[in-house]
């Protein structure tokens, strides 16, 4: 059997890799945005579910107004920075094109971090699928979360 590896590189945040590897991707709107509007996160949800199955396994997600979480497992041959970068660039061009917005979107850094376990894994989606009414305790329903890993 091999041994997976681990790879490290460094932006302002580290980026650890491995094979087969569950990833739990945070990434923001920079400083200079303002909160994402409703038909806006429908274009950064839509962009991170039309590329599942191809690039990636996707578990879950969910878009904030501000941020956006992500579990998934790149496919083979596939690396997580260009998921990520695919990501950051089609919804940012979207945004900008359809909704007008100006200078960068994105941060330019994301963090990731690889999910060790299943009781990890399951603290994730719960995170995930909790943070919509964690921000709006008022909140009922929110349609830019999904989980499709059975609970």
């Amino acid at each position: 059997m091999k041994t997976p590896v681990l790879i490290m590189y460094k932006g302002k945040l580290p980026h650890w890799r491995m094979d087969n590897s569950i990833y739990f991707v945070t990434w923001r709107l920079a400083a200079s945005q303002i909160p994402l509007e409703s038909d806006e996160r429908t274009v950064v949800a839509d962009a991170i579910v039309h590329f599942a199955r191809v690039r990636y396994d996707l578990i879950a997600y969910v878009v904030m107004d501000d941020h956006i979480h992500v579990l998934a497992v790149p496919v083979e041959g596939v690396c997580l920075q260009e998921i990520v970068h695919s990501w950051k660039s089609f919804t940012a061009n979207r945004l900008q094109r359809n909704f007008g917005r100006m200078g960068p979107i994105w941060q330019k850094e994301y963090f990731d971090r690889i999910v060790r376990d299943e009781e990890e894994l399951m603290e994730k989606v719960n995170y995930i699928l909790n943070n919509p009414a964690r921000k709006w305790p008022e909140l009922e329903e929110y349609k830019w979360v999904d989980c499709g890993f059975p609970l």
